[in-house]
């Protein structure tokens, strides 16, 4: 019985050495059960997912509580991003988030629509001191919305550390029912140096994957000799939800051999743009649909790889017969796996790699600007991850910057000379990025003397435009000249088509007003509950001004007691 006892005292201390997060400390911000429509570290765009995304039953206004004990230590409103985001500092040291909130707890409310008052800004970001907001276990803090990036009612929650590194919310403790294995879409064979092969191709190679009855994976057999690397597409999903989310951990096994793991436990905010490093960025702006690469190339500065024997490659001998394995994990240990058989034989002729030569070739570790007639580019540095032949031309006022399918890790500068044209027209024009159908998209541009210049981390094409179109100003509401005593809330719709909405600017009465921006709406909303209007006669002026310095105005009267 002592030996017993012993034995589970042991395991009680591995399991805490293996997992060192207080569990029962953190609370679940929400009341109802815990459905995930997104989970830490999943794939997304440029970024890993930092937290977990709660779904609110696809409303909004749900009461959202603190996970634990602390005190509110930054509140940051923006119309993009988190839109509402709320952060509390805990006694312990760890940092909850919780983003795309409706509202704030009324004593967080009144707190920031003071400052946004006293700014005269919507968009505002404040780090209260540690006596201003504190707060207790499971007290109310705010309501879950739809605010900023969000593509639909959720709550977005994280937990930090001490660094501000975003950790998996689910190694606190947290319970999300998971009783399904990771899928496997799609499989993918790489050959790396140019005498490597697969089926007689120095081409990446997708492999036909099959199910199999006990849930598992399998490929069709491939012929191989050389370097080799290997990628998966694959998604894990909870019970209650159909969302395609991340994994938990990846593992490869060569032979039986480990030959690489992936943890998803945690990462930096520095490092989370290098999630283009792990994904073959090129097939997925083709295709929409992230390999994971489990292989590790030059200038990879993830911290999430656990273990990597020659950086994840297999050596493929001739005349030899070989086992891939890949192990697909979730938070709840649910795995599949996934076969791909390998007979090793080294062939005479290989179809070369298809390599466009250009009169530009691009060293990562080097800057270098390129320029023709009025337009330049100038790329700092380690702009990019590797060597390339770029595609660079000029077209009257058109520049072909290769095309989209290579990762920058640093933004680079398009610049635009446009001192040929009137001066009265300098100032309506911009720089757009040009769709592969054509459409004009506004990129960042700003202006220096007669040359415009736009920072970006996206090649393609590029175009200068103009913009010679004011802002769309609309009631929604209300009416001109109308008694407005019962309502709760003045709405516009405000809009520009071709660069977009810069700013704006309410008052009533002369007096700045609060009106709250959604971008995906296009609406403006002012809530009579600020008490700024106490007259009964009140001329509403608004002023919105795009991103080239066209603005509109637009007044109305209104009365209210």
């Amino acid at each position: 019985m002592r030996y017993i006892y012993l034995a589970i005292i042991f395991c009680s201390t591995f399991l805490q050495a293996q997992n060192p997060y207080p569990q029962d400390y953190f609370q679940s911000p929400l009341d109802i059960t815990l459905v995930l429509s997104g989970t830490f570290a999943e794939l997304r765009s440029n970024h890993f997912h930092s937290g977990l995304d709660i779904k609110t039953q696809g409303r909004q206004g749900l009461k959202v509580y603190a996970s634990a004990e602390g005190y509110v230590s930054r509140i940051k409103i923006s119309h993009y991003g988190y839109g509402k985001a709320l952060y509390i500092t805990h006694p312990n040291g760890y940092v909850t988030v919780y983003a795309h909130l409706q509202k704030f707890a009324p004593k967080i409310e009144e707190c920031i629509k003071q400052k946004q008052y006293e700014n005269e800004s919507y968009e505002i970001e404040i780090f209260p001191n540690p006596d201003e907001l504190k707060i207790e276990t499971q007290e109310l803090i705010a309501f879950s919305g739809n605010t900023g990036g969000s593509g639909g009612p959720h709550l977005h929650f994280e937990i930090r550390d001490k660094q501000e590194r975003p950790i998996n919310p689910m190694l606190f403790g947290f319970d999300i029912k998971d009783t399904r294995a990771p899928m496997v879409l799609r499989a993918f064979a790489y050959p790396i140096d140019g005498d490597a092969h697969i089926d007689s191709s120095n081409e990446m190679k997708e492999l036909k994957v099959n199910k199999k009855a006990n849930g598992d994976y399998s490929t069709e057999k491939i012929v191989a000799s050389g370097r080799i690397g290997f990628g998966v597409v694959s998604y894990d999903r909870q019970d209650f939800a159909s969302n395609k989310n991340g994994l938990w951990n990846i593992q490869s096994f060569f032979n039986g051999n480990k030959s690489i793991e992936i943890d998803f436990k945690r990462f930096s905010f520095d490092e989370t743009k290098h999630l283009n490093r792990l994904i073959d960025y090129a097939f997925w702006k083709k295709n929409t649909s992230r390999i994971q690469k489990l292989f590790i190339q030059p200038n990879n500065p993830l911290s999430m790889y656990k273990y990597a024997n020659d950086n994840g490659y297999v050596i493929i001998e001739d005349s030899t017969a070989s086992v891939y394995k890949v192990r697909l994990m979730d938070y709840k240990g649910n795995e599949s796996w996934l076969t791909i058989p390998i007979t090793g034989k080294k062939v005479d002729t290989i179809e070369p790699k298809k390599i466009k030569a250009t009169e530009h070739f691009i060293f990562a570790d080097q800057a270098i600007t390129l320029e023709q007639d009025h337009i330049s580019v100038n790329f700092p540095k380690n702009t990019f991850y590797d060597d390339f032949f770029m595609d660079f031309s000029v077209n009257s006022d058109t520049l072909k910057l290769h095309n989209n399918t290579v990762p920058a890790q640093k933004y680079f500068y398009i610049n635009f000379d446009v001192s040929k044209y009137d001066p009265k027209d300098r100032n309506k024009l911009y720089i757009a990025s040009v769709s592969d159908w054509g459409k004009l998209y506004y990129a960042n541009t700003r202006k220096k003397g007669d040359v415009l210049t736009c920072r970006t981390k996206n090649l393609g094409t590029y175009t200068l435009a103009m913009d010679l179109d004011d802002p769309t100003i609309s009631a929604m509401n209300f009416q001109d000249g109308k008694w407005l005593s019962k309502y709760r809330y003045l709405k516009l719709k405000i809009d520009d088509e071709t660069t977009g909405v810069n700013n704006y600017r309410a008052t009533i009465n002369g007096k700045w007003i609060l009106m709250e921006y959604d971008y995906k709406k296009n609406t403006l909303v002012y809530d009579f509950n600020d008490n700024i209007i106490s007259d009964t006669k009140n001329i509403l002026k608004v002023i919105v001004t795009d991103n080239v310095g066209n603005s509109s105005t637009f007044e109305a009267t209104f009365y209210r007691k």
